[in-house]
């Protein structure tokens, strides 16, 4: 699998609700998607970029920073409640009918701006071993499900999430557990085309820094990201 052909790509919808137009938020100096852009950009397998969006506005942006966007996402595609499984099949049925279909896409979201286009490198190199359908990024879990994650049972009463028969009484003798984060997942045309979620497939994972794993779902989250950015720069 030496020739493999990769395609960049960034699923960005318009009508975010927890930050307005988030996609296009202006993030340290640039658009957020600007920056997934730019990452993308550093990675020379990726000799495209596409941008899959529902927003003329997020599309025009898009293109001012150096990516496509060959077409516009159905609205169908674009809810709170649309997964983003539908706009990846999305793309690569368009693909299929209008261009050439890369081996594999690699989403770049735009939610994680700290990322190092090493991880996402570090993410098609994980997957041109030929054992995955998918790799995902991820953290070590701070909370494990196994000794500090809790549930309210039906009755009202809290309990372990996830019971088990193991003598966990602390995090060293808990079973190591992962954060999954959105810094880039590396996944097979095929697989996607024939599939209907991720996890149906053979996931590999690369492991994230901390202070590059950050996932931008809320203002607070953004407020977050944009301090540690500052530091980092600093």
């Amino acid at each position: 699998m030496n020739n493999l052909e990769f395609i960049g790509c960034i699923f960005a919808r318009g009508g975010s609700k927890g930050i307005p137009n988030k996609n296009i938020k202006m993030f340290n100096g640039k658009p957020l998607i600007a920056w997934s852009i730019d990452h993308a950009k550093k990675v020379k397998k990726l000799k495209r970029i596409i941008v899959s969006t529902d927003s003329k506005k997020i599309a025009k942006v898009a293109e001012k920073y150096g990516a496509e966007v060959p077409f516009m996402r159905p609205k169908k595609l674009a809810r709170d409640t649309s997964p983003e499984w539908y706009s990846w099949q999305h793309l690569v049925n368009y693909l299929s009918k209008n261009d050439s279909l890369p081996n594999a896409i690699v989403s770049i979201p735009t939610s994680s701006p700290l990322r190092s286009h090493i991880d996402i490198e570090d993410c098609i190199k994980k997957y041109k071993s030929g054992k995955f359908d998918a790799i995902i990024t991820a953290t070590k879990s701070k909370r494990s499900p196994y000794f500090n994650i809790v549930k309210k049972n039906k009755k009202g009463f809290i309990d372990l999430f996830k019971k088990n028969n193991l003598d966990v009484s602390n995090r060293q003798k808990a079973p190591i557990t992962y954060d999954l984060t959105t810094v880039c997942y590396v996944v097979s045309t095929k697989f996607i085309k024939k599939q209907k979620k991720l996890f149906s497939g053979k996931l590999g994972i690369v492991e994230i820094p901390e202070e590059r794993s950050i996932d931008i779902d809320t203002l607070w989250d953004f407020k977050i990201a944009s301090l540690i950015n500052s530091n980092l720069k600093k």
